[in-house]
């Protein structure tokens, strides 16, 4: 059973760590989504899979809602610079790429979940 408050600080903390990667080149964003993913295995605990599960599912949920907050911002300035086709063109664009980028980026807070849930003391209930 999925444990939507660790995902949701998993998710809360990953747009956090996110935003501090621009700052602070040395952690990134792979750090970044790894302390995320840690965030909710360690929450959610429950063994390995389940850290696992829970940190995939705040790194997907950062990813997918940074695409779609840049897909309008996308077709606006495509929109502005090569008309209506050219702004349906840059969001189909964004959004294929952005989301295929969030899973990839998903799979680090996998990594970080599986992590989290083994120094956790919650056993999963």
């Amino acid at each position: 059973m999925t444990n939507w408050s660790a995902v949701l600080w998993g998710f809360a903390v990953g747009i956090l760590a996110g935003l501090l990667a621009f700052a602070v080149p040395i952690i990134g964003h792979v750090g970044a989504g790894l302390i995320a993913g840690a965030v909710a295995g360690y929450l959610a605990g429950g063994g390995l899979g389940s850290g696992a599960w829970h940190g995939l599912l705040a790194g997907a949920l950062d990813g997918i809602v940074l695409v779609l907050l840049i897909v309008p911002i996308a077709g606006i300035i495509g929109g502005v610079s090569a008309g209506p086709v050219g702004g349906f063109i840059g969001s189909a664009g964004v959004l294929v790429i952005g989301l295929v980028i969030a899973f990839v980026f998903a799979l680090d807070s996998a990594i970080g979940g599986a992590i989290g849930s083994l120094v956790s003391p919650n056993d999963g209930r």
